[in-house]
């Protein structure tokens, strides 16, 4: 269990240096696209699609911790996965680790759908 209320799978996506600061990149885990985001070193892992129009978001634009999507330009604050504009909606998170120098992302989103911390390199 991961405080998610299942049975958590980690996977393996990229090596911790490979994602710099401020990038992010997006990759399949469990049938499921993950968007994964490095912020001030601080790795965390969403839904790779808008909630809004279902774009995916690695195709928007990351500027410090705003994510705007390329679509309709909402935008998403990458540390809680909170919008910004508008600012009901909330990304589906899901778990991450580093283990050994990689980034594991867990192959089931946290149920509550809050903020749930993120890895440290």
């Amino acid at each position: 269990m991961d405080g998610v209320g299942s049975v958590v799978s980690y996977h393996e996506v990229c090596g911790a240096d490979e994602l710099w600061i401020g990038d992010m990149d997006a990759f399949f885990i469990a049938g499921n696209s993950i968007l994964l985001v490095n912020v001030d070193g601080v790795f965390k892992a969403y839904s790779n699609i808008c909630p809004h129009q279902d774009v995916p978001l690695v195709e928007g634009k990351l500027a410090g911790c705003v994510l705007t999507c390329r679509a309709h330009h909402w935008e998403f604050d990458v540390t809680s996965g909170l919008s910004i504009n508008p600012s009901n909606q909330r990304l589906v998170e899901y778990p991450v680790r580093i283990v050994d120098g990689m980034v594991q992302v867990g192959d089931v989103a946290f149920q509550d759908n809050r903020q749930q911390g993120g890895a440290k390199q």
